[in-house]
């Protein structure tokens, strides 16, 4: 028997990753117009920014998604009060499926925003560049015995299904139907976010997990099941995460100072709500404060800014949920 073969298509051909970002701004951040000539998208993970594309103006809301096409003059400041936690990728890419992405504002669901997360968690394991600071710097290789095998395989691959999923879940075309999840895996999706929804709406407050239980109709068992399963997390652990991400983005406000920020958190004081910060986040409110100033003037270095890693017991935001193992 002879056999033959056949060679894939591939709709997406990406020739280079020229930077990966996931950044925080404090309220008056301004980055100034700039193009250059290749593909770059901005997502918004948390908070509003405002965005220039050409002469155009936009408002980005949170899992609000923006491409800039080669040679497009763009610039990001941030909104206000808001202040935005954003994600940015430059890539090379000449393959004509791009041109679904010119002029259109997106919106990512939990796959995708899944897909990012895991984008950011290969690149910090891959790369020793500040991935935290808006601003560029070249991609560097951490040594070669460090970084986990295929990291930079996947780093691809997970952005090429990214794109290929924005398009089947936007495009009126059968042709890029979305293959339906199964009804236990929606359920479960569901459940989960809006079990975050609920805590976001209770993060001023100490919950336990039976007040959780009971206030959302879920047992006990299941729960866990749940989180364990989309963040590697025990719930009162992942909640506990959460109050320190509101108290970054309260200190980078700057409406508060940190005792203001402890009582409305709920934390019974100003100590306990110091020390739970500097054992999530890795160092004290004063010290991130500082980061902060630092991270968002130009060609300054700054200390690394807080991602989901297990290694140092950090997190920011919801788009990455998920504790690196």
């Amino acid at each position: 028997m002879s056999y033959e073969s056949i060679t894939l298509k591939q709709e997406f051909i990406i020739d280079k990753i020229i930077s990966i970002h996931y950044f925080q701004s404090v309220n008056d951040f301004i980055f100034k117009e700039e193009s250059h000539d290749f593909w770059e998208f901005l997502c918004v993970d948390k908070g509003v920014a405002n965005v220039s594309a050409g002469s155009i103006n936009y408002t980005l809301n949170k899992d609000n998604i923006i491409f800039h096409e080669p040679h497009e003059p763009h610039q990001i400041h941030a909104h206000g009060d808001v202040t935005p936690n954003l994600i940015a990728i430059g890539f090379s890419c000449d393959s004509p499926a791009m041109k679904f992405f010119r002029k259109k504002i997106l919106e990512i669901g939990p796959l995708e925003r899944s897909l990012l997360r895991n984008i950011i968690r290969e690149a910090r394991l891959t790369y020793s560049s500040q991935l935290n600071s808006p601003y560029y710097s070249p991609l560097v290789r951490r040594s070669s015995e460090s970084i986990p095998f295929g990291s930079e395989q996947l780093i691809l691959i997970y952005l090429q299904q990214f794109l290929i999923q924005l398009i089947r879940n936007r495009s009126t075309d059968s042709a890029f139907a979305t293959i339906p999840k199964s009804v236990r895996k929606r359920n479960e999706d569901e459940l989960f976010y809006n079990i975050i929804s609920y805590m976001e709406e209770h993060i001023y407050e100490h919950l336990s997990i039976q007040q959780i239980c009971r206030d959302n109709l879920i047992g006990r068992s299941l729960l866990q099941q749940v989180f364990r399963d989309n963040t590697g997390y025990g719930i009162i652990d992942y909640f506990s995460l959460m109050k320190i991400t509101a108290a970054k983005q309260l200190i980078r406000s700057q409406e508060m100072n940190f005792s203001q920020i402890a009582d409305y958190l709920g934390y019974n004081s100003i100590h306990y709500f110091s020390r739970q910060f500097k054992k999530l986040a890795g160092m004290t409110p004063s010290e991130y404060a500082a980061s902060i100033k630092m991270a968002s003037k130009p060609q300054e270095s700054s200390p690394a800014l807080p991602f989901p890693d297990h290694n140092c017991s950090q997190n920011e935001g919801r788009i990455f949920p998920h504790k690196d193992t």
